[in-house]
């Protein structure tokens, strides 16, 4: 994809590489959901997105979360109000991910505004958000963050102690462990992830076998902007992908926020 592309030509293009990653595993393209992360976006691009239909954003700070949430609803709100009929493609909702380190201190700031909190890598912070969710009316969904590729710079709880936590989890009235998330080694070659992908699909086929979560224990957050494919090869349903559409980062001084 050219440098000056459009912003839709590099979604359309992250979307058609995402369904023949989907074909080439043996599954349809609306099999695997794409979460835009927005921490290189403007509020215009994050608009113009929603305006070509997209529904699903990831963020990785809670406080640049919260703003563009509030920013977003407001647009929402603004444009459901028209009757111009100009953004024909405008989905009914916008929903937020918290893909980033979650402290405890500020889960109760994210548990109105997101849809699916990616990164839960202690049973501490999971009690946190059983506590803070005791006066929702449904219960918060979550995805246990695993660390399989072994680097000790990332989050994630070690993979033999990830079936445990989810056991933990499971325990609790006011969430729901809904899956694994993990995140590939930063290499050139996204083919070296393919073990930290395989081994983290392992994982979850493993307590998806031990019947632990239940049936609604079904999603693996898999890959990013440079090894998306090759997750969705190894079982990814949900990738996680920024640069590939906004431009690549300048820096990467926390390695959560490279999408």
């Amino acid at each position: 994809m050219k440098a000056d592309a459009s912003l839709k030509q590099r979604y359309e293009a992250v979307r058609a590489r995402i369904a023949a990653a989907a074909v080439h595993r043996g599954h349809r393209a609306d099999d695997i959901l794409l979460t835009v992360v927005t921490k290189l976006a403007s509020i215009d691009q994050i608009r113009e997105l929603i305006a070509l239909g997209h529904m699903d954003f990831g963020e990785s700070r809670v406080q640049t979360l919260l703003h563009r949430a509030a920013q977003i609803d407001e647009f929402m709100q603004r444009h459901r109000q028209l009757s111009s009929g100009r953004l024909v493609n405008l989905p009914d909702q916008v929903r937020w991910h918290m893909i980033g380190h979650l402290q405890r201190n500020k889960v109760r700031k994210v548990l109105g505004m997101v849809r699916l909190i990616h990164s839960v890598d202690s049973l501490r912070l999971a009690e946190e958000i059983q506590v803070a969710a005791a006066r929702r009316d449904e219960p918060v969904e979550l995805l246990v963050q695993v660390n399989t590729s072994g680097e000790k710079m990332k989050s994630g709880v070690a993979p033999a102690a990830a079936c445990h936590l989810i056991e933990q989890i499971d325990t609790m009235m006011n969430i729901r462990p809904r899956g694994l998330m993990c995140m590939g080694p930063l290499v050139q070659d996204p083919q070296l992830a393919r073990p930290t992908f395989e081994r983290c699909h392992e994982i979850f086929e493993d307590i998806r076998s031990a019947e632990v979560g239940g049936e609604q224990f079904d999603i693996l957050s898999m890959g990013m902007s440079n090894d998306f494919e090759v997750a969705i090869e190894c079982g990814a349903n949900i990738v996680r992908v920024g640069s590939a559409i906004f431009g690549s980062p300048l820096s990467a001084e926390d390695p959560s926020d490279i999408p």
